[in-house]
């Protein structure tokens, strides 16, 4: 890839990539993806955060990759831990988990300089049914919003197929967190908002990479910040779940860079 092209730009500051950078994607998000399968076993009643945390870590190191986590903006964990009404960037712990507990697990590696980025939900013991749905209402806006994404569609058509799914099952789309480009770096333009009408925002184009990661809320959308300036909760203390990957827009359609090796994305699989 020449220093020209590395360069490349859209009007929205949107970085274009090129065809073999696809390659670099993959591997950094199949090494995030891999993680995430391995971990399943290890989320049970009784089981900490941070020693699921730990494992995380130290797979990462074994499989070639570095934590884009650890250290960035002062954070101190191989990955985000986001327990039933913990929105986002829940941060690993020594609490147990409880039987029905829900979480959100969230990797990000970087291998190659590429990053990978993906989250999934997982439950500790027995499933409850209100959490069920809302995992799966979850999962299916993510794919919802996935289809929507080819040249020539727009920002605006990924958030409007997540929000009319979202809330046409009476639940709610958080709006103070989004997606985000990736690819060299960590976060960068466009936010890609899990909400919005249908033709507005920025042109998708081939070689743009980003990810789309709803939170879905059983109760209201709004959020607050702990404390400790990461942990994000509902502020009804409503459950949310949430699922992520990370794509590339092709000359057709898109390319998943994190898909489960195993198969293992949703957490009834099996």
């Amino acid at each position: 890839m020449t220093e020209k092209h590395r360069g490349r730009q859209t009007k929205d500051g949107i970085r274009i990539y090129e065809e073999a950078d696809f390659a670099g994607m993959h591997k950094a998000g199949q090494v995030s993806a891999q993680i995430l399968d391995e971990v399943a076993e290890l989320v049970f009643v009784g089981q900490t955060t941070a020693a699921i945390d730990a494992f995380i870590e130290r797979r990462a190191g074994e499989l070639g990759s570095t934590s884009a986590t650890i250290g960035y903006k002062g954070y101190q964990h191989a990955s985000c831990i986001s327990v039933n009404h913990v929105v986002c960037h829940g941060i690993p712990g020594d609490k147990k988990l409880k039987d029905g507990d829900i979480l959100n697990i969230d990797v990000t590696v970087i291998v190659d300089g590429w990053f990978g980025d993906t989250s999934r939900m997982y439950v500790a013991g027995k499933l409850g049914r209100k959490a069920e749905r809302l995992i799966e209402i979850t999962h299916d806006a993510l794919f919802m919003g996935i289809e929507a994404v080819k040249p020539g569609n727009t920002f605006g058509d990924i958030g409007h197929a997540i929000q009319t799914f979202v809330e046409g099952h009476r639940m709610s789309v958080v709006r103070d967190f989004c997606g985000h480009g990736l690819g060299r770096v960590f976060h960068s333009p466009p936010n890609v908002l899990h909400y919005g009408r249908a033709g507005t925002g920025a042109v998708l184009e081939e070689g743009m990479f980003f990810t789309i990661e709803p939170m879905v809320n059983l109760g209201r959308p709004e959020t607050k910040v702990l404390a400790d300036d990461w942990t994000a909760v509902t502020r009804d203390k409503s459950l949310s779940a949430q699922f992520e990957h990370s794509i590339g827009v092709t000359a057709t359609g898109f390319e998943i860079f994190t898909l489960s090796p195993a198969g293992k994305f949703h957490p009834t699989y099996g």
